[in-house]
This record gives structure tokens, sequence and C-alpha cells, in this order.
């Protein structure tokens, strides 16, 4: 067989079930696709949670400073609705620089106060350029608290939940926040 007629049948015999699977997609789905109205799909009975769902987290938060007023609205603006695969939920808080995402809630709040465990001598963790002290004092959360920037921001992960929020929020962190020189306590 020529080349040309062999590359002509590979290409057959590779586009063909996609094209079937295609169509059977199409009249699997119908015009589904078209209806915006259709509610998210239904997975094991279960429907899917929407933040409107979620009860309000009332959340104590530190007083708003003055750097906190500086540079936490970029970072506030710059983060995403879905994070680790979570949607945001709402918030009530003494600040607008707290935001929230699933349940149990992974909660981000920017202009903290420097961690009392970041001292010179203490470890941090870096991802993606940010450093990170880690506490692990509380059995019901682990906080992490990003040290290199203007302002300390914590994220509070509830205990068993890894390190992915903290590592999707680093990108998106540091676009909005410059790198500052950490400072630990003595």
């Amino acid at each position: 067989m020529d080349p040309l007629r062999r590359a002509a049948l590979l290409v057959t015999v590779l586009t063909v079930p996609v094209v079937i699977a295609l169509v059977v997609m199409v009249n699997v789905l119908g015009d589904r696709a078209a209806d915006r109205s259709a509610a998210p799909a239904v997975v094991d009975g279960a429907e899917p949670v929407r933040p409107e769902d979620l009860p309000v987290l009332e959340l104590a938060t530190p007083p708003v400073t003055a750097e906190a007023e500086a540079h936490c609205p970029a970072l506030m603006a710059n983060l995403p609705l879905e994070l680790a695969g979570e949607t945001s939920r709402r918030v009530q808080s003494d600040t607008p620089y707290v935001y929230a995402w699933g349940d149990p809630p992974v909660v981000l709040t920017c202009g903290v106060e420097r961690p009392a465990g970041w001292t010179v001598g203490a470890s941090a963790i870096q991802i993606n350029g940010v450093q990170w002290h880690v506490d692990t004092s509380d059995p019901e959360a682990t906080v992490w608290t990003a040290v290199d920037r203007p302002v300390y921001v914590e994220m509070r992960l509830p205990a068993g939940v890894d390190s992915a929020p903290v590592t999707a929020l680093t990108v998106p962190l540091a676009e909005a926040l410059p790198y500052r020189e950490p400072d630990p306590g003595p």
C-alpha cells in the first residue's frame, strides 16, 4: 500500500471513533446545552451545594489597619470564586478583608498580625515564591500565614485539608501583593 493511502486509512481509523462518540453525546444530551435554565447535574442522588444554600459565616476578625487598607483591596479583587474545588461562600465580619470557600470553610483573612510563632529561627515553607509560616497547634485547623508581603495574610484550613487551597492562592497573592523581606519576631 502506498504511503498516501496508508495515511488516509489511518486518519479514517482514528477519526471514526471520535465522530461516533460525538454523535452519541449529542443524542444523549439532546438540546440541554442550549437550555441555560437547566439545573446542575445530580451525581449519586446528591445535588451540588450552592453558596446561597450555606449559612452565612460570622467571623471574628482583627481591626482594619492602615496597611490593610492600603494593600488588601488588591488581593481581595484577585481572589477566585472557586478554590480547590470549593465555591466561595457568604461571610459576615467587621472587615471586608475576609473571604471563605466551602463547608467546612477555608478562610482567608488579609491584614492579620504577625503570627506569634513567626520568630527568628522559625522555618517557613515556600510555595511558588510565597513564604508561609505554618501553625499546627490547633487540632481543629492548620493556620498558614504569608510572611513575606506588605501585610500578613492568613489562611485557616480545617483539620484534614491538605495544602491545595494555599498552593492555589499563591499566584493571586503574589500578583496582588509585592514581596517584602520577611520580618520575624524576636
